[in-house]
């Protein structure tokens, strides 16, 4: 995988706007991904020579009220799909209560094409850590929770050993958030279930049982984790904290736009000559990103791709400068989602990708509502039909209304992800939907659109270790 490149001693506030005509590679802002490239990154010896856990001290010294005000100020936003912003999440959590208050980090990263807090886990655990020290201060809690996909065993691993270095470095522990104020970090494999990244069947799941999402109200920030407040956020909306508080708000402000601030994860994937995470700024476009990654895989075009994962409206080539932040890819009709950037070259059919994106959502649906149930099973059925050339002109119309009564309709949001790229793609391509009707089949050969096809104009595909 690709990682930006940093220099180390550059200061990233003097970083250029997204939006500038600057060389390409001067538009990232390396701040999580800076030393993945070094051997020992994720250690805390690795992370303590970048300046790890200056800002712990900091926060600490701060009212936790006037800690949540500052992070509003700053304007993070969470960076788990919804963009939803993190002061204000941590700010619902009802003080005085007498209840324990709970944080749950949420790294159960599963949806296809996306890709970014596992690696950032892998490398750099540990700002994830104090990230999440200066959140358990902020919202007076004593307790917090990683709930990790239980297949990556690698990560679980180093996490671990990280909470371990941690717990005997006295920042996590005894007296971890100052005198009488312990922190306990729990850290917990699920089985494995795309729909436990819903954050309340990830709490069913974290308190033993089936992951199923929970009928709100109410709400976690009143009702999570064993019935007491809980803030639910992604690894690396928690992780990006250390880097704000130590540095300041007016330099996280100087990146992004205005309503979208800060320096976010872009993973490049798909058809693109050199695929990875590209740390920059919110707001940069996938032109510029595909500028700096080499392009589509040389002699190819770009079809269509994705600005958040398979569960967000699929654009086209003709959005290639959509400013990448959540007002710009709103705008264009679909949502910034994890910024997981899946770029489809002229050689793929729409019909098959939409396909396989569907029989994930059937597959991973949890069945506890019937329009998700049952309307990605029969989603499925038809698409299949359709890519087989078995479908007629009015099986179009039927998969879209099936997909108009799951969005909106099911319970969580995963019937929403399982609609988007059914209505955008009919929007975008319904020509070739229809070329697959009535016998014809599908007109796109599939092993042309493999990463390792032969391409027509190139000895070799570039490769990227």
């Amino acid at each position: 995988m690709t990682v930006a490149a940093h220099d180390g001693g550059q200061d990233e506030a003097s970083q250029p706007s997204a939006h500038g005509d600057a060389d390409p590679q001067k538009l990232l802002s390396p701040v999580l991904s800076a030393h993945w490239d070094e051997p020992d990154s994720y250690t805390l010896a690795g992370y303590r020579r970048h300046g790890g856990y200056q800002a712990l001290p900091k926060a600490l010294a701060m009212d936790p009220d006037d800690l949540i005000a500052y992070v509003k100020e700053a304007g993070l936003r969470g960076r788990g799909g919804a963009g939803f912003p993190t002061g204000m999440k941590w700010q619902f959590i009802p003080q005085g209560d007498g209840k324990p208050h709970y944080l749950v980090v949420n790294a159960d990263e599963s949806e296809p094409g996306t890709c970014k807090d596992i690696p950032l886990l892998f490398a750099n655990p540990h700002s994830l850590i104090e990230g999440m020290a200066i959140a358990c201060h902020a919202i007076r809690s004593s307790h917090a929770f990683i709930y990790l996909r239980g297949e990556v065993v690698p990560v679980l691993r180093r996490l671990q050993l990280a909470v371990k270095e941690a717990q005997e470095a006295g920042y996590l522990g005894t007296d971890a958030l100052g005198p009488g104020k312990d922190l306990t970090l729990t850290v917990h494999a699920g089985a494995g279930a795309y729909i436990c990244g819903e954050e309340t069947a990830l709490l069913d799941s974290l308190e033993g049982r089936r992951g199923q999402p929970r009928l709100r109200p109410p709400f976690p920030a009143v009702a999570g984790l064993y019935a007491c407040p809980t803030v639910v956020n992604n690894v690396e909306s928690i992780a990006s904290v250390p880097a704000l508080i130590d540095r300041g708000k007016d330099w996280f402000r100087s990146m992004g736009s205005e309503k979208s601030p800060g320096f976010t994860l872009y993973s490049l994937s798909g058809h693109v000559a050199r695929p990875g995470q590209y740390e920059a700024p919110l707001g940069i476009t996938l032109r510029q990103l595909l500028d700096m990654s080499g392009g589509m895989r040389p002699g190819h075009r770009l079809k269509f791709w994705t600005p958040g994962g398979s569960s967000t409206p699929l654009l086209t080539d003709e959005h290639l400068d959509v400013a990448l932040d959540y007002e710009g890819v709103g705008g264009a009709g679909s949502m910034l989602g994890t910024k997981a950037l899946q770029c489809f070259d002229e050689t793929t059919c729409v019909v098959r990708a939409v396909t396989r994106w569907t029989e994930f959502y059937a597959h991973e649906s949890c069945g506890k509502c019937t329009p998700c149930r049952e309307g990605t099973y029969w989603l499925v059925q038809l698409l299949r039909d359709i890519e087989a050339g078995k479908a007629q002109a009015a099986d179009l119309e039927k998969i879209a209304d099936i997909a108009d009564n799951i969005n909106g309709k099911s319970f969580c949001a995963l019937g929403d992800g399982a609609a988007s790229p059914i209505f955008s793609s009919l929007k975008f391509f319904r020509e070739e939907y229809e070329a697959h009707l009535g016998g014809r089949g599908c007109p796109f050969d599939p092993a042309k659109s493999t990463a390792w096809a032969a391409n027509p104009h190139s000895a070799h595909l570039e490769v990227n270790a």
